[in-house]
């Protein structure tokens, strides 16, 4: 079998789509009062990180502890750090105050008591947000779907009046700032979006009848980009997501509106580079088999998600088959992709897994006691 120059697999970065990208982003903002945040769990490689913070302009987001660590070690401003996530523990807690962040959205009366309870220890105050469940659906995977009455995340708007009531009755260690909603992931559609416009106007409405002022709102992310055609369309439409909230949303003049976004931002820049281990004729199925697994990118097995793939190496493209890609890990559903065309494959070929900048690398594990892949970056 072919030798490579660097062992299989791996990811590689393209630093100019990333950079693309964001610049595409910020330029599509259309509001001074709009604050972008990188949703750290789509990737939290240094080099990665280190190009967002360099852009100068955008926070962070964090779901742990350790997000917020490698934020601040990255040099993201601690002011422009949202601490997320419906079981912090006290040390998560502790740490981010400690660290001055931002903010700390919180999802249930019962973490805003125990917040209350440590800022006040702590001799300080929380700012906080309620991470409000609207009820909405998202209609994308159930997986990723966070914003309907049966998911597990946040407050529920039957609780909402008693959740304010309680942060303002407990304002030595509370600072309440605002409202936060996320609804779920891989949005294409925009229509949940609007939903949920429509849905914090009336919540609005309603804390302005009890005189409750509020300093900014956090619509979450979820922006999705195009898996199907990552060639045609690296860069998702940031300026159609940004006009939906500016055109629905009733924004005051003193708040400020802030975004996650995660895999729009880094997706598209990432590919998983592995090799042909085996071309396996099967009764009915031909499979390329690869030295990559679902211990390196687990959305496939996980979600049944699409990845587009290339054979970066074929020189018989005029000639054309059908195979599953499948990896080597003893699972049934360490499955790439069934049924996809590609050029005649061999034994060394490599394939490039496309759209893997978000929630592969940082998902890897060491199961079947593999190596985790490393990372590689080209300009």
């Amino acid at each position: 079998m072919k030798t490579t120059p660097i062992p299989t697999p791996y990811y590689e970065y393209n630093l100019g789509v990333l950079r693309s990208t964001l610049e595409a982003m910020l330029s599509a903002i259309p509001d001074p009062r709009y604050r972008v945040h990188y949703a750290i769990k789509a990737n939290n490689n240094r080099k990665i990180l280190n190009e967002i913070v360099g852009t100068g302009k955008i926070g962070a987001d964090c779901v742990s502890g350790g997000e917020v660590e490698a934020a601040i070690n990255a040099g993201f401003n601690p002011a422009d750090i949202m601490l997320a996530g419906v079981g912090k523990t006290d040390r998560e807690i502790q740490l981010a105050l400690n660290a001055g962040i931002g903010c700390l959205n919180v999802e249930s009366l019962e973490e805003l008591e125990i917040i209350h309870q440590l800022a006040t220890s702590m001799g300080v105050k929380a700012p906080i947000a309620l991470r409000i469940n609207p009820n909405i659906d998202a209609h994308t995977h159930k997986y990723i779907t966070t914003g309907t009455a049966e998911n597990k995340f946040g407050i529920p708007l039957a609780t909402l009046d008693r959740a304010i009531e309680k942060a303002l009755e407990w304002a030595d260690g509370i600072e309440l700032l605002g409202l936060h909603f996320h609804i779920g992931s891989q949005l294409l559609d925009m229509q949940p979006y609007v939903a949920l416009c429509h849905t914090i106007n009336e919540i609005q409405h309603h804390l302005d009848s009890l005189g409750v002022r509020l300093s900014m709102i956090d619509v979450g992310g979820g922006l999705g980009i195009d898996y199907i055609h990552p060639h045609e369309n690296p860069i998702p439409d940031f300026g159609a997501y940004f006009s939906v909230f500016q055109k629905h949303l009733q924004l005051r003049p003193h708040q400020t509106l802030h975004f996650e976004l995660g895999r729009s931002l880094v997706a598209q820049c990432g590919s998983l580079i592995t090799q042909v281990t085996y071309v396996k004729q099967g009764l009915h199925r031909k499979f390329i088999i690869v030295d990559s697994g679902m211990t390196d990118l687990i959305r496939p097995a996980l979600y049944g998600a699409h990845h587009h793939i290339d054979n970066i190496s074929a020189n018989e493209e005029s000639i054309r088959e059908k195979y599953d890609v499948v990896g080597p890990i003893c699972e049934s559903s360490d499955t790439f992709a069934r049924d996809i065309t590609l050029p005649l494959t061999h034994r060394g070929d490599l394939l490039a897994i496309r759209s893997a900048g978000a929630y592969g690398e940082v998902m890897a594990s060491h199961y079947n006691c593999r190596q985790l892949p490393q990372s590689y970056f080209i300009d």
